[in-house]
């Protein structure tokens, strides 16, 4: 994974899909409107096009300059980054009204994620500027460490969306923050796997949808690095993988293969746990055929 400074990613060394390359309008057309404390404009003008989603936008992706973020509430608070509940919306044009989870990282002073290096192995900032204020730790480093997550999120999502894995449509990276599709319906966010009732869900078929959305990560080389029944979402008995600013490259990372292997240990030990007995070597097998086959 190939992370430039904050400013201008090259989002396209993970993503490899394409972006919108057009001009963008900064104007706000409701410049005078007086906004509430808990209220922004809309970032989007704001992003250059390779911090937006891949092509083509959902339809619900609020693209307006005159739209406004309105923030509802948290969703969910982390070990480096919170989620929040953000709602898009342009004044007076219910058309034009969407939900999204904003994640937004902290810097390394705030943050209590300490395994961070295992999943960087084998990623390279090119900026050299940037380079040395992460080796030396400055405020500006800080800075640029939170910001490379949260870049390497977006980036992430959006390769795997592009691919055609159930996760979170990205909608736009700007800085510390990544704006993603909101997985849930007006009571709530999606449960995540470990709270769903065992019986209330068909286990198995829910074990072959993880099964399939581990196939195409190590098909293209990756393995999600951190995955379990806390970060998979089920909605309308579907499920999502969400929280992906750790994936590796199984090649290039020299401990890929470790964390694709503990995965597979997370996932089928979870599952029989529940009474539906999986083999975590043999889905490791499996997964190492797709990437290497």
């Amino acid at each position: 994974m190939n992370i430039q400074n904050s400013a201008s990613p090259d989002a396209s060394d993970l993503t490899g899909s394409p972006f919108d390359t057009t001009p963008f309008d900064v104007t706000l057309a409701f410049a005078d409107t007086e906004l509430r404390e808990d209220q922004r404009w809309s970032t989007w003008p704001a992003v250059t096009p390779t911090e937006r989603g891949p092509l083509p936008w959902p339809d619900w992706v609020v693209t307006s300059a005159a739209a406004v973020d309105t923030e509802l509430g948290i969703l969910k608070t982390g070990k480096e980054a919170d989620v929040f509940l953000i709602e898009r919306a342009v004044p007076g044009d219910p058309a034009q009204r969407t939900l999204l989870a904003a994640k937004r990282y902290r810097d390394s002073d705030h943050r209590s994620f300490q395994r961070s290096s295992v999943y960087t192995e084998g990623r390279r900032t090119q900026n050299t500027r940037d380079a040395r204020a992460l080796a030396k730790r400055s405020a500006h480093g800080r800075e640029v460490a939170a910001a490379q997550w949260s870049f390497a999120e977006f980036a992430a999502l959006s390769r795997m969306h592009t691919l055609g894995a159930p996760v979170p449509y990205p909608v736009q990276v700007n800085g510390t923050e990544v704006l993603m599709e909101f997985i849930g319906d007006g009571r709530g966010a999606a449960p995540r796997l470990a709270q769903v009732r065992s019986d209330a869900v068909d286990l198995g078929d829910l074990f072959e949808q993880i099964v399939a959305i581990m196939h195409i990560f190590a098909a293209a080389g990756f393995a999600h690095g951190d995955l379990s029944a806390y970060n998979l979402l089920v909605h309308e008995g579907r499920v999502r993988v969400i929280d992906l600013p750790q994936i590796v490259d199984t090649v290039t990372n020299p401990q890929g293969l470790d964390l694709l292997h503990r995965d597979c240990v997370n996932i089928c030990d979870w599952f029989t746990r529940r009474r539906l007995p999986r083999d975590p070597e043999q889905l490791f097998a499996e997964l190492l055929s797709a990437s290497f086959g």
